[in-house]
């Protein structure tokens, strides 16, 4: 069985760092959006060692990962 082609939104991923670095939080939507990029096989070094840092972050527990879907929920 053969996938569909993952197509992000242009500037999906740089927005996406921009709202977790700023909120420090990384909701649902995001981890589906980090998900749908790693499948990308097209997806520029420089973008997945942005995630690499993102992660990181996240494993150094300076982006807290929430089950909100998006934080303008709390807003």
């Amino acid at each position: 069985m053969m996938q569909a082609p993952v197509n992000l939104l242009q500037y999906a991923l740089s927005e996406l760092f921009a709202t977790a670095n700023t909120t420090g939080c990384l909701t649902l939507a995001d981890r589906y959006g980090l998900m749908a990029a790693m499948f990308d096989e097209s997806l520029p070094e420089d973008e997945r060692r942005a995630i690499d840092r993102l992660l990181r972050s996240v494993s150094r527990g300076r982006i807290k990962v929430v089950n909100e879907l998006s934080m303008l929920q709390s807003i």
